[in-house]
C-alpha cells in the first residue's frame, strides 16, 4: 500500500513548518511557519476527507522541536508456538502489544511494559528482531512518519488482563491469527516475527 502524494507533500510541509517554528528568530518568519503549518493540516484534513481541520492542526500545532519520525515498538511473545496479541478497544482488531515509546524511556523497557499494560503479561525482550519505515509495508496512512521496532521477547509470568486500550489478550497460532489492526501490524510481520525467534541467530531486519 503506497501512501498517496497529498500525504507525502502534506507531512513534509508540516516537518518544515515544525522545525522552523522551533529555530526560527524573527515574528515574520514565524508567522510564515505558521501558515505553512496551516496549509499542511488542511492539506491533510481534506485529502482524508475529514470535516474542518481544526483537529488536524491541533495535533500538529503540539509537536514541537526538529521534526523527526516517531517510534512505534511492538512486542512478539511467543510461546509454545503461538503468538501473545491482544484487541484494540478502538478498532476492535488484534495487534501485537505495543504502542508510541515515551520519551526517556529505552525501547526495549518500552515493549516490556507495553505487553504488561495491554495483556497483563510478564516478558523479557530477548531480541531486536526489526526495525521498519511504517510507510514500506503496507499500513493504512497516518499523518505523521514512523518507524517500527519489534522485539521478540519470553513470557515470565502474569495472566491476561483487559487494559484501557485493550479488551482482552490471548495467543494465537501463525495460521490461525484473529483480524489484525493493520494500522499497528500485518500478517506478514507477524510471519516475520515467528521467522525470527525459529532463527535466534538471524541479525535484525530493517527498512
Amino acid at each position: 500500500m503506497q501512501n498517496p502524494r497529498w500525504l507525502e507533500w502534506a507531512r513534509r510541509l508540516q516537518a518544515v513548518a515544525q522545525t522552523g517554528l522551533a529555530y526560527g528568530n524573527n515574528a515574520f518568519d514565524l508567522g510564515r511557519y505558521g501558515e505553512i503549518r496551516s496549509i499542511a493540516a488542511e492539506m491533510m484534513t481534506e485529502g482524508a476527507g475529514m470535516e474542518g481541520n481544526l483537529a488536524m492542526a491541533a495535533a500538529f500545532a503540539r509537536e514541537a522541536g526538529y521534526a523527526t519520525p516517531k517510534t512505534d515498538v511492538r512486542a512478539a511473545v511467543i510461546e509454545a508456538g503461538k503468538v501473545l496479541l491482544v484487541r484494540e478497544r478502538e478498532d476492535g482488531a488484534w495487534s501485537l502489544p505495543g504502542g508510541w515509546a515515551d520519551v526517556g524511556e529505552a525501547p526495549s523497557v518500552a515493549a516490556v511494559r507495553e505487553v504488561r499494560e495491554e495483556s497483563g503479561y510478564e516478558v523479557v525482550a530477548r531480541k531486536l528482531a526489526a526495525v521498519y519505515d511504517r510507510d514500506r509495508h503496507g499500513h493504512p496512512p497516518i499523518p505523521f512518519h514512523a518507524y517500527k521496532l519489534f522485539f521478540v521477547c519470553e513470557l515470565r509470568g502474569g495472566a491476561a488482563a483487559a487494559s484501557v486500550e485493550t479488551s482482552e489478550a490471548g495467543f494465537f497460532g501463525e495460521d490461525e491469527l484473529p483480524p489484525l489492526s493493520l494500522t499497528r501490524v500485518t500478517a506478514k510481520q507477524i510471519g516475520h516475527m515467528f521467522e525470527h525467534w525459529r532463527h535466534p541467530e538471524w541479525p535484525t531486519s530493517f527498512d
